[in-house]
């Protein structure tokens, strides 16, 4: 269970992954933030996102068109 749930659907890039970034600031390394998306492209964003920051993307999947993302920080 993630220590933290982010709700970012509705909002389109940039917002989600601005919104990730600002609540992992607020965990402690190892913890994980949950993510719920509703933007087709968060996919290759939170990817991306997780590659140039470091942080790891646990899983990603979807499921009638909401996206759900756990990242642990690192």
């Amino acid at each position: 269970m993630a220590n933290m749930t982010l709700d970012a659907k509705g909002l389109t890039c940039p917002l989600p992954i601005l919104r990730a970034k600002k609540a992992l600031k607020s965990l402690n390394i190892g913890e994980t933030l949950a993510i719920e998306a509703t933007d087709p492209g968060s996919a290759k964003d939170f990817a991306s996102f997780c590659n140039q920051t470091g942080n790891t993307l646990l899983s990603a999947s979807e499921s009638v068109g909401t996206y759900f993302y756990e990242i642990q920080k690192n």
